[in-house]
């Protein structure tokens, strides 16, 4: 999630949204990632390709569809 964030060139805000994601928690993450030593050399070998839109979509569904899913079994 943090590469999508870093490779997209898409806001936190934007990403979170789709993956079914605070912003808070995904910016946190992205932060610490930037703090380590490793994060800040990171740089990919090839040019990372962002997720597409439509299995970005797809992934966030499916995660509301597994919470309504927990959420009744409980």
């Amino acid at each position: 999630m943090v590469e999508l964030v870093l490779s997209s060139g898409r806001s936190i805000r934007s990403v979170a949204k789709e993956l079914g994601l605070r912003d808070s928690v995904l910016r946190r993450w992205v932060d610490k990632f930037r703090q380590e030593p490793t994060g800040a050399a990171w740089c990919p070998a090839t040019q990372a390709t962002p997720m597409p839109a439509d299995q970005a979509s797809e992934i966030a569904l499916l995660r509301q569809e597994n919470g309504a899913h927990t959420t009744k079994a409980a």
